[in-house]
């Protein structure tokens, strides 16, 4: 259960919300109806109750395999990075697009009594699927947008976004809102796709852009992290899949 039904609502920043926030089964929806925004097919697909309930002992682990070829490079690389990242003491942790929560509840394990972890996704079923599976002391839920972070700048520690970037409509303004909320000392980490041969195969293009989906060039997503100032990058190749960590250029962290 939950440790402080409260928590999304200490961190929100009502000048940044449009609609009054409501408790929905059990997450704080920030939005409206559920069609308030555009979505692609493959977003369409990601709102499925259906999804939402296989997701965790089938189609991540299919997926996850699919970025390194069928192979482990993927998986060995995220756990390595999750066990980095995880929030320890009083962190403030924000996991953008997390689905049903499953790199929500791990990032909050080691956190101390101050610390919080908030995952926000734009699908109800996956949030209910979250508030379900994966309601743990320190986490609560947010249904949001990517696009307008309902969060103040600077709000928190760490800010992930973990195998969805490559679907959200318009990744570089989530990117932007990501530097938004980081604060100057922390860090922001993403797992996305990567633009390689396969990519380019006859129909592969036309058809993951009619689904929605997005593989980014090498310099793509970093590109966007240093125009935000976010200079110090550390970047995995694994297949098919690229890890991102970025911290803030040092000067500008101490001049903050």
């Amino acid at each position: 259960m939950l440790q402080d039904p409260r928590l999304a609502e200490s961190l929100v920043d009502p000048t940044r919300i449009t609609h009054l926030p409501r408790r929905n089964h059990g997450y704080l929806d920030v939005l409206g109806p559920e069609n308030d925004e555009p979505v692609s097919l493959a977003n369409r697909f990601m709102q499925s109750p259906l999804l939402a309930a296989i997701y965790e002992r089938a189609w991540r682990p299919m997926f996850t395999r699919g970025f390194s070829y069928g192979g482990k490079s993927t998986l060995k690389a995220h756990t390595t990075l999750m066990d980095e990242i995880a929030g320890r003491g009083d962190r403030k942790i924000l996991d953008v697009a997390c689905g049903p929560g499953l790199y929500t509840r791990e990032l909050a394990a080691q956190l101390g009594t101050g610390g919080v972890c908030i995952g926000l996704d734009l699908s109800g079923p996956m949030l209910r699927r979250a508030v379900r599976d994966n309601s743990a002391d320190r986490v609560d839920y947010v249904r949001g947008s990517a696009h307008a972070l309902p969060f103040a700048d600077a709000a928190f520690d760490t800010v992930v976004c973990l195998a969805a970037l490559y679907l959200i409509r318009d990744p570089e303004q989530a990117v932007r809102e990501l530097c938004r909320v980081a604060g100057p000392d922390g860090q922001i980490v993403i797992f996305t796709s990567l633009r390689t041969a396969a990519a380019s195969l006859p129909g592969v293009t036309r058809a993951m852009r009619v689904g929605g989906f997005r593989a980014f060039g090498r310099n793509e997503v970093t590109g966007w992290l240093h125009v935000q100032g976010w200079t110090e990058i550390d970047q995995t190749l694994t297949g098919q899949g690229q890890f991102i960590r970025a911290r803030r250029a040092a000067a500008l962290r101490l001049a903050t």
